[in-house]
Parts: structure tokens; sequence; C-alpha cells
């Protein structure tokens, strides 16, 4: 099993995958865009790796941290969540924001991930409830955090901005942010990006 790369990033696309070269062979990796884009192509790249071994595929995905990668592999070990879905779920929200999202039962949260619907949503809330408590995923959450990015959220939705971008605009976002703060951050990253 591989469970990690040190190369030299040779390419990146736009479908969130990486060829990173280890000593002249190299690995095709799926990863999140946050993760792809932190990648240099100045020196070497470090990825956390999940190998995932299937009778007819073998596909690597990397991660630029063991928090990530341990909350792909507990989505992976629920029901109906493939390796897929669970990039596009990390794609959508950090590991801290889906955390809170399901500690606070926000269907809404899983719903903005292409291809759950609210069933599915809230069949993961119930089945991850319990799978994402361990201590290297566990952050602290208050409901008066999980309703201040609530707020955020739904203040740029009012703004017009749409489900993809609100979540890009909000998933870094500290859990114990002031709804005013945290909102003069999320339109600044939000302009930025539109810029």
């Amino acid at each position: 099993m591989i469970a990690s790369l040190r190369g030299y990033l040779l390419d990146r696309s736009n479908d969130g995958t990486a060829i990173v070269e280890v000593s002249g062979i190299g690995y095709e990796v799926s990863m999140t865009s946050r993760s792809l884009s932190s990648l240099t192509t100045e020196g070497e790249s470090f990825l956390y790796v999940h190998h995932h071994i299937r009778e007819d595929n073998q596909q690597l995905f990397g991660f630029t941290s063991m928090l990530e990668r341990a909350t792909f592999r507990i989505l992976i070990a629920t029901h109906g969540v493939g390796p897929s879905l669970a990039l596009a779920i990390l794609e959508t929200h950090s590991p801290h924001a889906l955390v809170d999202a399901v500690a606070t039962s926000d269907v809404n949260a899983l719903t903005m991930v292409p291809g759950v619907g609210k069933k599915t949503a809230e069949r993961l809330l119930v089945e991850l409830r319990s799978r994402l408590s361990l201590p290297e995923i566990d952050a602290p959450v208050t409901s008066a955090s999980a309703s201040s990015i609530r707020e955020i959220r739904a203040a740029l939705e009012q703004l017009g901005y749409g489900p993809s971008e609100v979540v890009s605009a909000t998933t870094e976002l500290p859990a114990d942010v002031d709804v005013s703060d945290g909102l003069r951050t999320a339109l600044s990253f939000l302009g930025a990006q539109r810029a």
C-alpha cells in the first residue's frame, strides 16, 4: 500500500488530478482543488495518500494533511459513499466544516455537495454522527459558532452568491468567527475570485 508520496509535480489538470514524479515514476493522484492548488512546481511536494484498490482498478487519492486523509477514510467506510463522493464532500467542506455540519445536523450543508440530495444528506448525518468524533477530527463546535457560519452563508445567499461560492468562501473561516468579521472576510475572498 502507498501511504505517502514525496516528489515533484509534473502536471495538474482541471479534473482534480496531478502527476507527481517520485524516483522517475509518475503517480496520478486525485485530490481536492484546495490540495491541488497548494502543490508547487518549485521543489518537492509531499502528499498523504489513500491507495484505493478494487478488483478492476487502483487509484491514489492525495491529501495535504493527515486530518483530510482520515476524514476521507471515514467517509468511504460509510454506507453508500465511494471515493468519488467522499472527494466531492471534501471538495465542498473542509474536515472541520464537515464536523460542524454533522454536529449541528445541517442537512443544507450536505446538500451543497454535488450528487447529495436531502434523503442522502439525512442518512449521512445519522451515520457520520458517531464516526466523526475521533480526536484528530473533532473540532470544538458550539451552537453559537455554528449559527455564525449559518448566518454568514445565509447572508451571502441573500446577496446572490451561488452555493459553491458560499461554501468556498466560508470553508476556511474559524469556528468562533464573529458574523460581521466572517462576512467581511468571505466577501473579500469572493471579490478576489471574481476579479
